[in-house]
């Protein structure tokens, strides 16, 4: 099992470099953008409602994977999805959340009795995971009926093309990069927006930047994969929001093999090794006196290009053979989304004390307890 497992990491390493995968992400994110995201915020300003930042951003970046991955919009973010796409992403949540909360128990032995005996949460994880599998499933019998007829864009359509890959290991291969991206992004976005709100000067440089852009390139509603690419301060301020509030704030790897560390810690065949990437953030050994500041200045070097810090150092997408694989697609969203979104809005966080930091959510991701509301204004901007 382990040996198809590397081997589709393979598969998968080669599809993610590929132009066109990268440009279908700036599409299928641009479309969602002018068709979802914008048209709501801007009903929000004008009728001065406050919003849940957060849920937008949740449902945005679940329609998003979906896309990437099906190339189905269920359609959770502008609230006309059909019923079997809201229920997808209300099984995916709770299988999830479920899966995660095996962990939280003192004893490990209680979930394994309540399991087989298919009862309490186990009850409802199973029921989650199969309506998960169907709709997968649904959609991979599909689209293998129309292997040779329809060539999308999308990961299922790449994976499709390999003629050893089962139903079975399809739907796995695509359910792991939904897992892997539904929540990452939202959650880096709502500490960005957050962050943001209260530093008016770090706005002023992102969109001095992007004017900038706008200056040399053509001026369209949305930005091309080159125009990301420029956004060097803006990369920046992501890079620095993802040292304090990465997505995932704890990871565990399960050793392969007996291995000795660098500094002579001997880990053993099965052991677990955790690290805490949000602690590794803010250690002033690493970072610096300043290690608590948000200071995007950090990661640009003299010329004003933003550096790439060791992955060791800074292990928000992991580091070595295992590094996330969807990296340069998550800075693409990140910096779609939060480009097209300071253009035109400006956000105020509310029913929040000045100086204070929102509480987390015992989850998977770095989630916001309560959301994060927020009032909208409009910029003017010529478009």
């Amino acid at each position: 099992m382990g040996h198809i497992w590397k081997v589709q990491r393979k598969t998968a390493s080669y599809e993610f470099n590929t132009k066109s995968l990268r440009n279908f992400v700036v599409h299928i994110s641009a479309a969602e953008l002018q068709t979802g995201l914008i048209p709501i915020l801007r009903e929000s300003a004008r009728k001065n409602r406050v919003v849940d930042l957060q849920d937008l951003l949740e449902r945005f970046a679940f329609d998003n994977i979906c896309k990437l991955a099906f190339n189905v919009d269920p359609g959770c973010l502008k609230g006309v999805g059909n019923y079997a796409g809201s229920e997808f992403m209300q099984a995916f949540e709770s299988a999830a959340t479920l899966s995660a909360g095996r962990f939280m128990y003192i004893f490990m032995f209680l979930y394994k009795i309540k399991k087989f005996f298919n009862m309490g949460s186990e009850m409802k994880l199973k029921d989650s995971i199969k309506i998960v599998h169907e709709f997968a499933d649904n959609i991979i019998r599909s689209r293998l009926q129309e292997r040779v007829e329809r060539k999308d864009e999308d990961l299922l359509s790449r994976f499709i093309q390999d003629s050893s890959n089962s139903a079975e290991m399809l739907r796995d291969i695509i359910i792991s990069f939904i897992l892997a991206g539904r929540d990452t992004t939202s959650s880096l976005l709502t500490w960005f927006f957050w962050l943001l709100s209260s530093r008016p000067i770090v706005v002023d440089k992102i969109l001095q930047e992007l004017e900038q852009i706008r200056k040399i390139n053509s001026d369209t509603d949305t930005y091309s994969f080159d125009e990301l690419r420029e956004m060097q301060y803006l990369h920046a301020a992501i890079s620095e929001a993802l040292r304090l509030y990465p997505p995932v704030p704890v990871d565990t790897k399960l050793c392969e093999n007996d291995d000795i560390w660098p500094d002579g810690t001997v880990i053993k065949k099965g052991w677990f090794a955790t690290y805490n990437a949000y602690a590794m953030g803010r250690m002033e050994s690493i970072w610096g006196e300043d290690c608590l500041e948000y200071r995007p200045e950090r990661w640009l070097d003299e010329n004003g290009m933003c550096k790439q810090e060791s992955t060791f150092k800074f292990p928000v997408f992991h580091a070595g053979p295992r590094i996330c694989l969807g990296k340069d697609m998550a800075y693409i969203q990140m910096k779609s989304v939060a480009a097209s979104v300071l253009k035109r809005f400006e956000f105020k966080a509310v029913n929040v004390k000045e100086d204070a930091i929102p509480e987390h959510v015992l989850s998977l991701t770095l989630r916001m307890k309560d959301g994060l509301n927020v009032s909208v204004t409009e910029r003017l901007i010529d478009t």
